[in-house]
């Protein structure tokens, strides 16, 4: 059985390193939170990720002979609609255009 001292060296370099790789995103965000770039992408990559996601799941989920085209676009559209009129509230829009789908598809 290894030392007791070995054991805390271990466990205080483990600590260390964690606690570094964990500060280490804080500390590199610090300087650009006043950029410009980081404000553009800020506003525009979660529309670029929902956009990414829609035509995604369309492509892949929803083949163009199954009845599940329809509900598949008045999602997106209710998901479009709700991500625009309520302030940009991703998880909010994907909820609802999420419960719009399945509610489209199970009726």
């Amino acid at each position: 059985m290894p030392e007791t001292s070995y054991l805390l060296a271990v466990l205080g370099i483990t600590f260390a390193i964690t606690f570094g790789l964990r500060a280490l995103p804080f500390a590199a965000l610090n300087p650009l939170r006043n950029s410009g770039l980081v404000r553009k992408l800020s506003l525009w990559m979660p529309v670029g990720i929902l956009g990414i996601l829609a035509a995604s799941t369309l492509r892949t989920t929803v083949p163009a002979a199954s009845g599940a085209l329809l509900p598949a676009v008045v999602a997106v559209a209710v998901t479009i609609a709700v991500h625009l009129l309520g302030r940009r509230r991703t998880l909010l829009s994907v909820g609802l255009g999420t419960l719009v789908f399945v509610a489209l598809v199970n009726l």
